[in-house]
């Protein structure tokens, strides 16, 4: 299988190799004086020719997620008597029609609430 490197790990490695190669780090692979003059002795050129002639001796190491074994529990599944349904339902929709109707306040609101309190003390 072949490694394939990700855009940031490729960049990550022809960066640091070019700052190796521009503080006169020897090259290694030779490379003919008329192609270093035609790339300009451009460091990140040579490190992108050193990559691809599989000479650079560089390791990745990929951060991989943690493997988690849980153990799955099975669910118990309830018997529902078509009487007891109802009886829930019934209770439900009373429950429903019993709820107060909650509201955002507002300052008019609360200034009527203040005026009552006020006129009840």
């Amino acid at each position: 299988m072949e490694q394939q490197f990700t855009k940031y790990e490729l960049a990550r490695i022809l960066g640091a190799r070019a700052l190796q190669l521009s503080m006169n780090a020897p090259m290694l692979i030779k490379i003919k004086k008329e192609d270093l003059e035609k790339i300009n002795y451009d460091a990140l050129k040579i490190a992108e020719i050193e990559l691809n002639s599989n000479v650079l001796p560089i390791s990745v190491k990929r951060p991989m997620p943690v493997k988690k074994e849980e153990k799955l529990k099975r669910v118990k599944m309830k018997i529902v008597n078509p009487e007891e349904e109802n009886n829930e339902l019934k209770e439900e929709k009373e429950l429903i029609n019993q709820a107060e109707i909650m509201e955002l306040a507002n300052p008019e609101d609360e200034s009527e609430e203040e005026n009552e309190e006020s006129e009840i003390e």
